[in-house]
């Protein structure tokens, strides 16, 4: 699925494939676990699964249901991930006896300790990524390099990345055609994926078209802006158009954002004469609509983008989801010798990690 990208570099060539030795993925927890309690928190590493599967094995060889095992998010199966997982203590005997035949599975557990709550999804701070890039030359690198300190910098738009659609990329029209009612699976839990793939898909495309229009801000002459937006219908007057184009951030915001504290906080309507600086400054961000019901929705200008692609046939509950995010914690190292670039970095949680390698590449990443 293409898409329009922030950064203007030009393309950069490497090779970069999504599978356990390449691609590495380690949760980090919301908050500490309390040591005590009712449930059980075990770390748990695993090759080749991905978080849904996981779970179907560990709970068939210790003899619990599936739905008692607590989970804060879900992890790809091309690539080596360790995630935090709960079940109740008194299955501790049973996996503590059971280690050999969860490992024969290529799941290992790394720790464990006693906590109050059931994990349930979203109870994570982020994630950690190793990832390592190949056929990378020197002057290569140098580029690389280049715009990962532009990235470390401003930040990147916060895609879904091409997991989320399958491996055909089409997810998304299958969920169009169960949110308008065309058909409908029998399995809740697909079907719930496949319309959670198109709320994905309406966000994409939103993003795409703000940081469409951003670009005309940050190229052009308010003169000039103000010509681009009358052939789309958009009427702003000079003032204001010289008042966005000022904003130091490359990612335009407009009256009517929904802005949300980063990365954790609450959401509030966007008053951009001040929001602008702390955007900037990494203090809030702002929110793009996942589609559905139970959510709120942006204002005044800003709503003139958002509504296109807010399908009010989806009866899914919906949510607001960054537009933008930055990375953490960035380490990246070449070694010339084998021609590779391996790269350490943290995102929020929901974001993907492979917007990054594609923000990079200037060029979409698919499934092997």
């Amino acid at each position: 699925m293409d898409k329009l990208y922030a950064l203007n570099h030009s393309p950069i060539d490497f090779h970069f494939s999504q599978n356990p030795r390449d691609f590495m993925v380690r949760e980090i927890p919301l908050y500490p676990f309390s040591e005590n309690g009712e449930h059980l928190i075990l770390n748990i590493r695993k090759k080749g699964l991905n978080t849904l599967e996981m779970i179907k094995i560990l709970s068939g060889i210790i003899g619990c249901k599936t739905g008692d095992i607590g989970y804060a998010g879900l992890k790809d199966k091309s690539a080596t991930t360790s995630q935090y997982i709960s079940i109740h203590k008194n299955f501790a005997q049973s996996l503590e006896n059971k280690l050999s035949l969860l490992e024969e599975k290529n799941i290992k557990i790394l720790s464990s300790c006693l906590h109050s709550n059931k994990l349930k999804i979203g109870h994570l701070k982020g994630n950690n990524f190793f990832i390592r890039l190949k056929k990378i030359t020197p002057s290569v690198f140098v580029k690389i390099e280049s715009v990962l300190q532009t990235i470390l910098k401003n930040g990147l738009p916060n895609y879904f990345g091409y997991q989320r659609f399958g491996k055909d990329g089409n997810n998304h029209i299958e969920g169009k055609k169960i949110a308008h009612q065309e058909f409908k699976l029998r399995n809740k839990k697909i079907n719930n994926f496949l319309i959670s793939s198109y709320q994905s898909y309406l966000f994409n495309q939103w993003l795409e078209s703000r940081i469409k229009i951003s670009k005309i801000f940050e190229s052009f002459e308010p003169s000039e802006i103000k010509h681009a937006l009358s052939e789309q219908q958009i009427s702003l007057s000079l003032e204001t158009i010289k008042a966005i184009r000022s904003q130091p951030h490359f990612f335009k915001l407009f009256e009517g954002d929904l802005m949300h504290h980063y990365p954790y906080g609450k959401l509030f309507t966007s008053d951009i004469q001040n929001d602008s600086e702390r955007f900037f400054s990494k203090d809030i961000v702002p929110t793009g609509l996942l589609a559905g019901v139970k959510t709120p929705r942006s204002t005044s200008f800003s709503r003139k983008f958002e509504e296109t692609f807010d399908d009010q046939k989806l009866k899914a509950d919906g949510s607001r989801r960054f537009a933008w995010v930055w990375i953490e914690d960035l380490k990246y190292r070449y070694i010339q010798e084998q021609a590779w670039v391996e790269l350490e970095f943290s995102l929020p949680k929901g974001s993907y990690a492979t917007t990054l390698i594609e923000e990079l590449a200037h060029k979409n990443i698919r499934i092997d």
